[in-house]
């Protein structure tokens, strides 16, 4: 494995997973003519899945996609592998915690219960693919607080912290968050991987 290649173009997920990365005994590496990948797939695996696979097929080479949705116990677990589209397209992060504040208005703190869930892909040139998966609970707030982070961190409250994921710097972030506990896993099996010589 010479390099891997991640599969994203989201600069608040780049800097998130390049700070978990960063210490792989491998090439890190950001295609800058990675095409936007369309996520048609019925679930957060599915799309991570997706975007991988891609990845690996268009540049021959080891691929790592990650794909994330917030689920509201409120809503049925929407927004969930929605996420990004919630809003409608072209919607801005303010617009989508502005809709879903909308949507949950009157609902009390304790029924505000929510997850993000993360599912990292990893994708081998030879058709190989693994998954790995995090989750982090907590609940929405009633408003936004936080300059952090991106997409619901501003209004996803941590509970036992009595701070938004927005209000964590990013190693803070990375220790807890749902994307975290999906890398810290994948990273694992890449050392793995590495030290045993896959190509």
């Amino acid at each position: 494995m010479d390099a891997l290649l991640l599969a994203t173009r989201n600069p608040g997920k780049l800097r998130e997973m390049e700070a978990l990365l960063r210490d792989l005994p491998v090439r890190v590496v950001v295609p800058p003519d990675l095409p936007e990948i369309e996520e048609t797939g019925a679930t957060i695996e599915e799309n991570a899945i997706l975007k991988a696979r891609a990845a690996a097929q268009r540049y021959g080479s080891w691929a790592l996609a990650e794909d994330a949705g917030l689920e509201v116990d409120a809503l049925g677990g929407e927004p969930g592998a929605r996420s990004r589209r919630f809003a409608g397209p072209g919607a801005s992060d303010a617009e989508r915690n502005a809709l879903l504040l909308r949507r949950l208005a009157g609902v009390p703190d304790e029924q505000r219960t929510a997850r993000f869930r993360a599912v990292v892909a990893i994708a081998a040139p030879d058709g190989r693919l693994w998954t790995f998966e995090g989750t982090c609970e907590g609940r929405i707030a009633s408003a936004p607080r936080g300059t952090g982070g991106f997409g619901f961190d501003p209004i996803f409250l941590l509970p036992d912290r009595g701070r938004t994921m927005a209000e964590l710097t990013v190693e803070e972030k990375n220790r807890i968050s749902h994307r975290g506990k999906a890398l810290r896993q994948a990273i694992g099996f890449l050392r793995q991987a590495i030290g045993a010589g896959d190509p």
